[in-house]
Formats: C-alpha cells, sequence, structure tokens
C-alpha cells in the first residue's frame, strides 16, 4: 500500500464526479415509476444529490494546476470536460426535482416515461413483467439519447429561437419575465446556463436554459415539447426578488435594459448596430471596486493577519519586491477603421478602457487611455501624441500590466469607448465601439510572444459573441475572394504592442502591487507611494497588532490623485522640476529622495485636493478639464515662485474646504483589501 501513488486533487474530484453521476443514474431510473408515496423522498434525495454535485464543482472551479503532486497531461482539457459533466449532472437534476415536485403523477419526463398498459393485456400475459422490465430499460437509454441530443441541439450556436416549457418570474433584477410556451431570441449562450433572451415585445434579460427547448415551427412539436416537461413557477410563493451583489453581472444586466437608448440611435442612422452602452465604464461608475486607487491598497493574506503583497526586507530598510506570474508592457498603437458616429451626436472623448479579464470576471483595475484623432483621418485613433513639456498621462498609450492570478484564460480586454452627447435632447452616455481580447498565455501555459498584435474589433458587449461591430460592411460584400479580402481589410482593428521587460524594469515593476494597471509615466511616483506604506506599516508602527489610525496626508490622499490624472500629471511636474536641482549623488539616496518626495507632495498637489477653486473631476467634459488645469497650473507657478505652498495656503486670497481628519488619517484596516483568490 506505502508504493500508491497518492491521487492529486483533480484525480479526486474526477473520482467523486463519477461516484455521483452513479447516483443520479440510479435515481433516474428509480424516479421513472415512482411507487405511490415516494415521490417527495425522491425531492429529497434529488435536493441533497444536487447540493453535492455543487459542491463539488466549487472544488473542482477552486482547482490550481500548481497543487497536483505531480505533473498533469492535459490539465485544462481534463478540468474543462469534468465541469461540463457536473453541469449536466445538475441539470439533469434540476429538471427531475421539478417533475417531482407536480401533484400530476402520470406526467410523462425524459428519463424514462410511465407506460400505459392494456388491463385487459395485462390480465392475459401476466408473466411480462422481465421482458417489460427490459422493455424499460431499452426505453429509458433510448430516452436518455433523445435528452443528450435534446440538448446538444439547444446548445447549437446556430439555433437561435427557443420556445420556454414552463412560467418563469424573474427571480433578480435583470432576469427577463416568460410564460409556457412564450418564443424567445437567444442573443448569447454562456456556459453558467443563464442566456441572454429578448420577447417578442423586445425585453432583453436573463433566462435559465433549462426552461427553454429547441423552438420548431411544426405545431405537434410544439405540443410534444411542451408535455415533455411541466416546470413550476420557482417565484409563485411569493419570493423576494433581491438585487445581485455581483458588479459584472450588475454592468451586463445594465448594458441589456439600457439597450433601448443604444437601439434609438442605431435607427436613426447615428451609430452602427453592434455599438452598446459601455460595459466597462459601467463597473467603474458602481464603486471603487475596478480603480486603481483600490488595487493600490495593500492586500491582506486569507487569515488577515498580516499583509499579502507588503513585506518588509530589514537588510535593506524597504519593502520587498514582488515577482508576479504576469509582468508586462502593453502599448496602444493605433485603432483604425472605427466607423463614425453620426452627425446627430457630438462626440466627447475617444478612449480606450482595457484590464485583465478571463472571459467572465474582471480581474484587476479597469485602465482609461484617452485616444487622439486628425479630422483628415477620423477613422484612425492614436495614442501618445508628441507635445511639449509632460505628456500628459491619460494619453500615455505605454501600460504596464502585473497580475499573480493563476487563471490559465487570463488575457487583457480592450474597450473601445465614445462619451457622446445627443445633440437634440442633450442627453450624455457612453457607447462602446467594439472590443478585443488578447489571451497572454497558451494552451500549454506558456506566455504569448512579445510582439506586436491587430486585433479584430468585436461588437456588442464583452459577454456576447458573433456581434460585428458594423454589420452593413458585410452585407455590402460580394461573394469573391477579392470582395472579401477587401471587406476584411474595412474591418474595425486594435493594433498593440507587447513588450518584454528588461531585468532593471522587472525591478522597477515588482515594487508595485501584486495586481495593477497603469501608465509607465508615473510608476515612480507610485514606488514612492508603496515605500512610505511600507515605512508607515511595517517600520514605524508601535506593534504589528495595533489598529490606530495612522497620521500621514500621503497615504491619506494619495490614492485620490491617482483617479484624478491631471492632479497626477502636476505632482509629476512638480517632481520633474525638483528632480532637475539635484545633484548625481542625492539622487543615488534613496531614503534622501523619499523625504524630497514628501516635500514636493506637500508643496504642490495636497493643497489643491482641498482649495475651493480647483472644481470636482468630471470625465470628458472640456470646460471643467480646461478650468481645472488652468487652476493648477496656477498653483504650480506660485509654489514655484514662493518656493513652496506655504504663502499660498496663509493667503487671505484662497479660501479651502472645511478641515476633515481623513485629509491627515490613514485607516488601514478600513481602506486594505481582503484576499480574493480569483484576482
Amino acid at each position: 500500500m506505502s508504493g500508491r501513488r497518492a491521487r492529486g486533487p483533480l484525480q479526486r474530484v474526477r473520482r467523486r464526479s463519477r461516484e455521483l453521476q452513479a447516483q443520479v443514474e440510479a435515481l433516474r431510473a428509480e424516479s421513472a415509476a415512482p411507487a405511490p408515496g415516494q415521490r417527495k423522498a425522491l425531492s429529497r434525495r434529488c435536493m441533497q444529490l444536487k447540493k453535492l454535485v455543487d459542491e463539488n464543482t466549487n472544488a473542482l472551479h477552486n482547482l490550481k494546476k500548481a497543487d497536483e503532486p505531480a505533473p498533469v497531461g492535459n490539465y485544462d482539457q481534463r478540468k474543462e470536460e469534468e465541469e461540463k459533466l457536473l453541469l449536466k449532472l445538475s441539470q439533469q437534476l434540476q429538471k427531475l426535482v421539478l417533475v417531482l415536485d407536480q401533484d400530476n403523477g402520470t406526467m410523462n419526463y425524459a428519463v424514462g416515461e410511465e407506460r400505459q398498459k392494456d388491463p385487459q393485456t395485462e390480465d392475459e400475459n401476466g408473466e411480462e413483467d422481465e421482458s417489460e422490465d427490459e422493455e424499460s430499460s431499452e426505453e429509458e437509454d433510448s430516452e436518455e439519447t433523445d435528452d443528450e441530443d435534446e440538448d446538444k441541439l439547444l446548445d447549437d450556436p446556430n439555433v437561435k429561437e427557443c420556445i420556454a416549457v414552463g412560467n418563469f418570474n424573474a427571480q433578480q433584477e435583470g432576469d427577463l419575465t416568460f410564460t409556457k410556451g412564450e418564443v424567445l431570441l437567444i442573443r448569447d449562450k454562456k456556459a453558467d446556463g443563464w442566456w441572454v433572451a429578448e420577447n417578442s415585445k423586445g425585453e432583453r434579460g436573463l433566462v435559465p436554459r433549462t426552461y427553454l427547448a429547441v423552438h420548431n415551427d411544426d405545431v405537434d412539436s410544439q405540443e410534444q415539447s411542451e408535455e415533455h416537461i411541466e416546470v413550476v413557477d420557482e417565484t409563485a410563493d411569493g419570493t423576494e426578488i433581491k438585487k445581485r451583489t455581483d458588479s459584472h453581472w450588475s454592468a451586463v444586466r445594465r448594458a441589456i435594459t439600457e439597450n433601448d437608448t443604444v437601439e434609438v440611435l442605431a435607427t436613426i442612422g447615428a451609430v452602427p448596430a453592434g455599438f452598446r452602452q459601455s460595459t466597462l465604464s459601467q463597473l467603474l461608475e458602481e464603486g471603487n471596486q475596478f480603480r486603481a486607487s483600490y488595487f493600490l491598497q495593500p492586500e491582506l493574506t486569507p487569515s488577515q493577519l498580516a499583509f499579502k503583497d507588503l513585506v518588509w526586507n530589514s537588510d535593506k530598510n524597504t519593502i520587498y519586491p514582488r515577482p508576479t506570474r504576469l509582468s508586462l508592457i502593453v502599448t496602444l498603437c493605433s485603432c483604425k477603421m472605427i466607423p463614425l458616429p453620426g452627425v446627430s451626436i457630438q462626440v466627447l472623448s475617444r478612449h480606450v478602457r482595457l484590464c485583465l479579464f478571463d472571459g467572465n470576471r474582471v480581474l484587476s483595475n479597469i485602465h482609461t487611455v484617452r485616444a487622439t484623432w486628425q479630422p483628415k483621418n477620423p477613422q484612425t485613433w492614436t495614442f501618445s501624441p508628441r507635445v511639449t513639456g509632460i505628456l500628459p498621462s491619460l494619453l500615455d498609450g505605454d501600460c504596464f500590466v502585473r497580475s499573480n492570478s493563476l487563471s490559465s484564460d487570463i488575457g487583457i480586454l480592450f474597450e473601445l469607448g465614445i462619451t457622446y452627447i445627443r445633440n437634440s435632447t442633450g442627453d450624455r452616455g457612453e457607447l462602446s465601439c467594439g472590443w478585443a481580447f488578447l489571451k497572454l498565455f497558451t494552451s500549454n501555459g506558456m506566455p504569448v510572444p512579445s510582439k506586436m498584435y491587430e486585433l479584430l474589433l468585436n461588437g456588442g458587449t464583452p459577454y456576447e459573441r458573433g456581434v460585428e461591430v458594423d454589420p452593413s460592411i458585410s452585407r455590402r460584400a460580394g461573394s469573391g475572394v477579392f470582395h472579401q479580402f477587401i471587406t476584411l481589410k474595412k474591418q474595425p482593428v486594435l493594433v498593440v504592442k507587447l513588450r518584454s521587460l528588461s531585468a532593471q524594469s522587472k525591478d522597477i515593476l515588482n515594487l508595485l502591487p501584486e495586481t495593477l494597471i497603469g501608465s509607465m509615466c508615473y510608476i515612480h511616483l507610485l514606488i514612492f507611494y508603496r515605500q512610505i506604506l511600507g515605512d508607515a506599516l511595517l517600520k514605524d508602527r508601535i506593534s504589528t497588532q495595533s489598529t490606530e489610525l495612522i497620521c500621514n496626508p500621503i497615504l491619506a490622499t494619495f490614492p485620490q490623485l491617482v483617479d484624478q490624472p491631471d492632479l497626477m500629471d502636476a505632482l509629476r511636474s512638480a517632481w520633474a522640476d525638483r528632480e532637475r536641482t539635484l545633484k548625481r549623488s542625492e539622487k543615488r539616496d534613496q531614503e534622501f529622495l523619499k523625504s524630497l518626495f514628501v516635500l514636493v507632495y506637500h508643496d504642490s498637489v495636497f493643497p489643491l485636493l482641498q482649495s475651493t477653486f480647483l472644481p470636482d473631476y468630471k470625465w470628458a467634459e472640456e470646460e471643467s478639464e480646461a478650468s481645472r488645469w488652468k487652476v493648477i497650473a496656477d498653483f504650480l507657478e506660485k509654489s514655484r515662485e514662493n518656493d513652496g505652498a506655504l504663502q499660498y495656503l496663509l493667503s487671505s486670497e484662497n479660501t479651502h474646504k472645511a478641515f476633515d481628519i481623513a485629509e491627515l488619517s490613514y485607516d488601514f484596516l478600513g481602506e486594505t483589501r481582503k484576499n480574493n483568490p480569483g484576482v
């Protein structure tokens, strides 16, 4: 026994799945012809078994290749196959419990229908029990095959119309209510079993796959489909419809429910049919969960007794560098053939929002880079223009990307967007002009090569598939090879470049948080913040158990700057001015540079944050942006002339917001991020 090889986590889950599969098959066979009074007991067993299947599914989702004691060939493929099996078992049990809960004991079911025998024949042939059992077994196998064929047909991407086999009331905000027999148009088929559907009134929402069957125009087929399974109304007992707390689905649902605006714009020819409400901008509006200020904060370990990505190096008197699985530079080069909006809307901003994505969840902050364009070539967007002085960080196309996520499907999601105002109504909004996904690891786990990538843009949201940005381009295409080639050249694309890091660049990036996307132009400012954070939390704190507020204006306010690019530019400008005056020896002294950074911060952006003259930061409002920069530029000039901000602060001509202790105190317990295995 000692020589037997230990089972790995995946093998244990696979073995458990086979045990559950056998139990499901036995339960389905027993439920084909339940004895009187046994339905309730079978239903309870069904629910218990479904709970075990769900637990095994969760265990599968939490598995990581690194946990295996020995190499496993085709790990991702095996894991995916196991997930499909468990999903199938869960769906079978869900159907079964709905059938068992019905009062009508003679209802047909896909696993095995109760055969209606002729009493006279049964009396004459009382010895048919054995043959009946054999026929029942054959019938069960046949109907199980039919069920699998039906599932395959339902999952076929070409099947777009489905018929509802039961009533369904919305369980959560964003679900679509429908009635039995209603025909639904499927807009997107997701692997989790919740599909985006549209009814005859044009209303969209999420619907459960298990309530649907393939729609056949033949009336008899419809009747057979309806008799096939009866689905009860799950919310008939008055269950309260709760809001989902999952920000991702909330944003997707908003994109669905607010799509009427886009359809109106598309109808009047203002935008192509593939444009949608921007998913990533809606995520940004829902709070700070996807902002750089949130990911800049230190992350706690699962025990919440230490910092996961902030560790002190007592030998070098600074924080340890944190190497990550993913650390690279991505450069936005250009966007080509982007459709032009119509004259009925005015474009306020063209930009690209990017984040780490695994096909289902956003795994990082959402970083935004504004594009520039020339009137003579408005379909081409460019980045990082040549400007006098410091390039604004909002226009910088060079972005660093860091993550320690173990997801095999991780990549960068790019969403092209425009912020617009409608001339006739004055309504503002943000539209997605297309999106692209660049997977960062190959199927065997190797990083994709560092090179230039030309990514074809998709229409719709990142959760839709097969939608073109501008379907009219394909409709105008001819059937010849030459016409197809010309059509391909007209499709909108995003050109990006992945750059590998030098040893020096790696050392610099490793001082940043484990998960973060940002502009290359202000990395040095982020590192100063991290070092000051390390001093306060790890070196200077009286006790590691102390949770008292820390008096430190930089720690209290710096995260606000990261979400306001013009203030980051002000700090960059002030630091560059001071750095030019330093001697070579001073530039090599890290402690001196850190103390100087604190002085520069207090003389530049800290007073601006509390000034009543500085308007609130508003995205893509030209007037607000111009007035903010004028206040910032005037203040920086006076600060240089007066050798600091003290005179400005004491002047009666300048007014400031009422003092708040939050300007000086850093509550690290309230700011730190709890450990999130998915990020």
